[in-house]
């Protein structure tokens, strides 16, 4: 059953108990290292199973954290496992089976997980497989590359990279998100200013199109046939919470002021709008529960990108943490316990457990707890000069025409060069970590 305990002092043994159970329950739906599956991915995408390509990218990311947190290695080979499987015949996370759902998005998401693998010294692969630095420099060169950014809304990756895929004349804030925050950490992690310089140029593009307005509300998208004119204004968090977190990027590099207040701007509107009571809530769907598989997912990143925004932005600690330990509480109660596990669902700030299962969900929960070790000794994101190891590639990637069908040869090895389908202080319950490794 739900904690709903007294609140007492936070130990970070609790926590990482529970977050050792979560992850448990969080990988059973993983089923890619059975006899006959295929590993790296989710079950899906539909109608084979829930899930699309781009939300098992999101997962290795979170279990990347999942480690650095805990210290526990159990899933390490794993992770790897998949992190390489999926690459792509051109080792930039453009895998031919995936083509017809294929976004920059989801490709991004497969990219911010290598990237995050590169900063927290994720154990390398074997000289004989890509790196993750290249990897995630790969996914970059094949964005930053001139047929990803055509002149149609003066700019801007558009959602579907083949142009056969019903989207590909939607450009949209997640795809941009996803290439600024990639372009942002590895501007701080390699000190190449041509990344700085397009993490620039992708921001001033989504507020001059006006995804991103004077109030820091990010708006979902819009089509290149009315010159993005028709702004579709649902909000989902998982953009600002990409935003936010390649401008703390940003902002970690350059000390400027703009950059601060571009960081303390998004934050107050991302908890504004995406934490009512300080407790993580899809605004654009949960009212009503017409939250896609997709949308199930996004409040995990929430909180993981969050909490890494303190180390890299520390004048944002405080409110952000004591916004993540009241979002974490509420999830942790809503979550139930039996004898096959634990089961999280997706309306924390009801307080109780509205039978919403699946991956993201869980995934979530994972996420809000994993958020609350940021305090307990764990390094900030390297970098290659502050102890990063992953080896890079300049000219890692291939060029989008190459995917396309090009016959040119794919290049291997730091050139600089996901929107889901879119509608679209430290007090904490003992009792609420308690509960998910005892079986109370």
């Amino acid at each position: 059953m739900g904690g709903h305990l007294l609140l007492t002092l936070w130990r970070s043994a609790d926590i990482r108990d529970s977050a050792a159970q979560l992850a448990y329950d969080t990988m059973v739906y993983y089923k890619g290292n059975l006899s006959g599956q295929t590993p790296g991915i989710l079950p899906g995408p539909p109608p084979a199973g829930d899930y699309y390509w781009w939300e098992a990218g999101a997962l290795w990311g979170a279990m990347i954290e999942y480690w650095h947190y805990t210290g526990d290695t159990t899933y390490n080979d794993v992770v790897t496992q998949a992190m390489l499987w999926q690459v792509g015949p051109n080792q930039d996370y453009m895998p031919p089976n995936v083509t017809v759902s294929l976004g920059n998005d989801d490709q991004g998401f497969w990219g911010m997980s290598a990237m995050t693998a590169a900063e927290l010294n994720f154990p390398n692969p074997s000289v004989d497989d890509p790196q993750w630095l290249a990897l995630a420099q790969a996914v970059f060169n094949t964005q930053a590359d001139p047929s990803r950014h055509d002149s149609s809304c003066n700019g801007g990756l558009r959602w579907q990279i083949p142009l056969s895929n019903n989207g590909y004349d939607y450009k949209n804030s997640i795809a941009s998100g996803c290439f600024f925050n990639l372009g942002a950490r590895l501007a701080r992690y390699t000190g190449n200013q041509t990344y700085a310089d397009w993490a620039v140029k992708t921001w001033d593009w989504v507020t001059g199109v006006g995804f991103m307005d004077a109030e820091y509300n990010i708006y979902d998208g819009a089509h290149v046939e009315t010159n993005c004119t028709d702004i579709n204004k649902a909000q989902f968090s998982y953009n600002n919470a990409v935003f936010l977190l390649g401008a703390a990027h940003m902002y970690n590099m350059t000390e400027s002021d703009l950059w601060k207040q571009r960081v303390q701007d998004l934050l107050d509107a991302t908890i504004k709008v995406f934490f009512p009571n300080d407790i993580a809530y899809e605004v654009a769907c949960e009212t009503h529960m017409t939250c896609t598989t997709d949308m199930l997912s996004f409040k995990g990143y929430d909180h993981r990108w969050l909490a890494q925004t303190t180390q890299l932005a520390p004048f944002t600690h405080d409110q952000i943490m004591a916004v993540l330990q009241t979002s974490t509480v509420a999830a942790i109660n809503q979550c139930i316990g039996g004898s096959s596990g634990r089961q999280c669902g997706f309306e924390w700030s009801s307080g109780k457990f509205d039978g919403s299962v699946g991956a993201g969900q869980q995934m979530n929960v994972l996420g809000a707890v994993m958020s609350l070790l940021v305090d307990s000794g764990a390094t900030a994101p390297l970098t290659n000069s502050t102890g990063g190891t992953s080896v890079g590639n300049n000219n890692a990637g291939s060029s989008s025409d190459n995917f396309l069908g090009s016959s040119k040869p794919a290049t291997t090895g730091d050139k600089a060069g996901a929107s889901i389908l879119t509608i679209l202080v430290l007090l904490t319950v003992l009792g609420t970590f308690g509960w998910i490794s005892t079986g109370v």
